[in-house]
């Protein structure tokens, strides 16, 4: 997903924990390890940024792959959630006191905002629509979804470049959907509007992650654990249906990596290790070509083929996040 934030409009940048939408600072130690000893802090940040960059492209791709595969949206669901458990038991069972502690309410954000409501309105959304919906709609939409609910919560309003960012997101989107009004597609509507669900899902969960005080492996399996039982229970009792006894093994190799290891576990720790190596605002700059690597990948992997909407729509979703992720200069008194 693309990393966006919220700053004095909404939440104060730092102190609200990490970026919107993805695992932070918040409960990492001072020193972290050297993943590449031979290259320097940055280098190592940009490195571990652009393959969670990959990583989040390969969401996106695969929601839409998912309708072409030999898996149900069950399947790939047991898959996210379950691998990730089975990586990380020994911390998990390390940390269980903590994540027990954590409050209903922000443990229901974040289930509900990052788990099976949210997997299955994105798989769902881009079986109806494209790679280039999944991977613009969903992340594009956050910071207006986070600017709605912090608004509420009386933070105030966006200002400066952050409106303009949030402007140009919304127009991007519009351009998206505008070719499928006149004539009306439906199919292509309701995948967008089953898609923005799944965008204001994650703008709850990017809320719950500042409500907790759990390091990345602690909110992994904050989300991981409820939402494997939910989906266990729903394939058990035949409320949705399950392929996977019958699925082909590469479709299924294909799932465990991308959505299991790839998005379950890799990009929630190497995203917050980028956050601490080149800082949030950097990091979040960079985080906002993942609609534009979807795009790229898509022609090559799926066979789509870009059209005018996507060409207007993908660039300004982009450009909004960027501005939408600025911090505003702080106001300089008169008399200073």
């Amino acid at each position: 997903m693309v990393a966006t934030h919220t700053t004095r409009a909404t939440v104060p940048p730092d102190a609200a924990g990490p970026r919107a939408g993805h695992p932070g600072r918040r409960g990492l130690s001072p020193r972290l390890p050297r993943l590449f000893p031979r290259l320097s802090p940055q280098a190592e940040g940009l490195l571990a940024l652009l393959v969670t960059v990959a990583i989040w492209a390969a969401f996106a791709l695969s929601a839409r792959a998912l309708s072409a595969s030999s898996l149900l949206p069950a399947d790939a669901a047991l898959l996210r959630f379950g691998v990730p458990l089975v990586v990380l038991f020994p911390a998990l069972w390390r940390r269980r006191r903590r994540i027990a502690a954590v409050r209903p309410g922000a443990a229901a954000k974040i289930i509900c905002g990052a788990g099976v409501p949210f997997f299955l309105a994105a798989m769902h959304g881009g079986a109806l629509t494209s790679a280039a919906f999944v991977g613009s709609i969903v992340p594009g939409m956050v910071p207006l979804f986070v600017s709605a609910i912090m608004i509420r919560r009386g933070h105030g309003v966006p200002r400066g470049t952050q409106t303009a960012g949030l402007a140009l997101i919304a127009a991007g989107v519009a351009a998206l959907v505008w070719r499928y009004v006149v004539p009306v597609d439906t199919d292509v509507l309701a995948g967008s509007g089953i898609l923005l669900v799944a965008s204001g899902l994650w703008a709850l969960y990017t809320v719950g992650l500042r409500e907790v005080d759990l390091d990345p492996v602690g909110s992994i399996g904050l989300l991981c654990l409820p939402s494997f039982a939910v989906i266990a229970i729903l394939v058990l009792t035949g409320v949705l249906p399950t392929g996977i006894a019958h699925a082909a093994g590469s479709d299924i190799a294909l799932f465990l990596v991308v959505q299991g290891l790839g998005v379950g576990l890799c990009a929630g720790l190497l995203y917050a290790f980028a956050i601490r190596r080149l800082g949030a605002e950097r990091s979040s700059v960079v985080g906002s070509l993942s609609p534009v690597a979807v795009v790229l990948l898509a022609v090559p992997l799926l066979g789509e083929t870009p059209t005018l909407a996507v060409l207007v729509g993908v660039p300004l979703i982009t450009a909004g996040v960027v501005l939408a992720n600025r911090r505003p200069r702080p106001e300089v008194p008169a008399d200073a």
